[in-house]
């Protein structure tokens, strides 16, 4: 590069007629595809055979129950509010007679309806950390391995009864 009558400027060398055709540009995209031919080719037949997944695979969420029975979510909002891609939805309600938070005291309320859709959702796990409940969790598994047939859009919403039983 040369400098420019104008100060902080750079006039670019111009391209050789070799470096027009692009041809070596060419010829070091073919070479590095010659490179990955002769390596093992890996197959797996996923879903019957599942991969390896590292420790920290965070996987489909769950709700947890509490010793009693009952959803830990106290339909605080904390999670919907801290999700980036906006997937879940609460709608909370007036906890029914005899649900003891884990004071022993009556507790006020529970999420009535709970949805996260699957197919928004980043799996980032902000959810979980927001939780001051500890009511949602990741499970680590798959669709498959959690037992789900995804077939509709409407398999990707997750609602309470689903959470649950995860």
């Amino acid at each position: 590069m040369r400098k420019s009558a104008v100060p902080g400027k750079l006039h670019k060398k111009p391209l050789s007629i070799w470096e027009r055709m692009y041809i070596p540009a060419i010829v070091k995209g073919m070479f590095t595809t010659a490179k990955h031919i002769p390596k093992k080719r890996f197959t797996l037949l996923y879903p019957e055979v599942q991969p390896e997944r590292p420790p920290r695979y965070r996987g489909v969420h769950r709700l947890t129950k509490d010793e009693h029975g009952n959803m830990k979510c106290v339909a605080c909002f904390m999670c919907a509010t801290a999700c980036p891609s906006h997937c879940i939805i609460i709608k909370g309600a007036p906890a029914p007679e005899g649900w003891i938070d884990k004071n022993g005291r009556q507790r006020e309320k529970y999420a009535e309806i709970f949805e996260i859709n699957m197919l928004r959702c980043i799996f980032c796990g902000y959810c979980v950390e927001a939780c001051p409940e500890e009511a949602i969790i990741m499970t680590g598994k798959t669709y498959p391995q959690a037992g789900y047939s995804m077939r509709r859009r409407e398999d990707f919403i997750f609602d309470c009864e689903k959470l649950l039983n995860t």
